[in-house]
């Protein structure tokens, strides 16, 4: 399993992944789930996956042929002229692996498993966020959802639904997909370092921030302690329910036979 988080924000976007692949407790394997596409001054693509190893490289590898030799032709992601017709693009990507393995998944009962986070920008459109389903189909992230997850989400959940907002700096949003994956990696061993990070500014249509994170990097291991000490001085600040000892007192009458 995996887990994946993209960020959407005014000044511009956040992709976050694991790399961790499992089949089994005793055959856990390191992929990365990021790829990245990019033509400087005109357009980044960042592609986030989880699901079917198997068929998340084949939409890769299809969408690289698609896009010409070495990924500088004209065809595939250099050819669309929007994030919404890049995003069709990985869909139809899907549905063609699908077509050409879905039938022999389906006849040793294994389902087709994947699932995209496309986040970028092209050349006279605004930076967009898309999460594409096994079965080509999206959508994308807004003001009001300014993040998506696919893989393992529901452990660092909390913490985007509770702070992120579409108008937060890159840097405050960096730091909470950070905190959401720590949170993810500390409750799932199926999702593990290295972490891969990149941090898009919009309108710079070129990649300036990324990094790969592994747990001895000082800086996550810094957030990891800092968030788990102010999580416990939270606890411990919280005020005792004003119900609390009364509610024992009456049980403990009760038990004693008292009226």
């Amino acid at each position: 399993m995996t887990y994946c988080v993209g960020v959407l924000v005014d000044k511009g976007l956040v992709m976050l992944s694991d790399s961790r692949t499992n089949a089994g407790v005793d055959n856990i394997a390191t992929y990365r789930k990021m790829t990245v596409w990019e033509r400087p001054g005109d357009r980044v693509f960042c592609l986030l996956s989880a699901g079917n190893l198997a068929i998340a490289q084949a939409v890769v590898n299809l969408i690289e042929e698609w896009n010409g030799p070495d990924n500088r032709g004209d065809g595939g992601l250099f050819g669309v002229t929007s994030m919404f017709r890049a995003a069709r693009l990985v869909g139809s990507a899907i549905r063609d692996v699908y077509e050409a393995d879905g039938k022999a998944l389906e006849r040793h009962d294994q389902e087709f498993n994947a699932s995209f986070l496309l986040g970028g920008q092209v050349a006279g459109g605004r930076t967009r966020l898309f999460q594409i389903y096994a079965e080509g189909n999206f959508i994308q992230a807004s003001e009001d959802t300014p993040f998506l997850q696919i893989g393992e989400h529901k452990y660092g959940k909390p913490i985007l639904d509770r702070a992120v907002t579409s108008g937060m700096s890159l840097k405050d949003a960096t730091k909470l997909a950070l905190v959401s994956m720590d949170s993810t990696l500390r409750s799932n061993l199926s999702v593990g370092f290295p972490v891969d990070l990149l941090v898009y500014e919009d309108g710079a249509r070129r990649t300036r921030l990324r990094r790969t994170l592994d747990e001895d990097d000082a800086y996550f291991s810094d957030i990891r302690d800092r968030w788990s000490l102010a999580l416990r001085r939270a606890y411990a600040e919280l005020p005792d329910p004003d119900w609390f000892d009364e509610t024992l007192a009456v049980i403990h009458d009760i038990s004693d036979g008292k009226p």
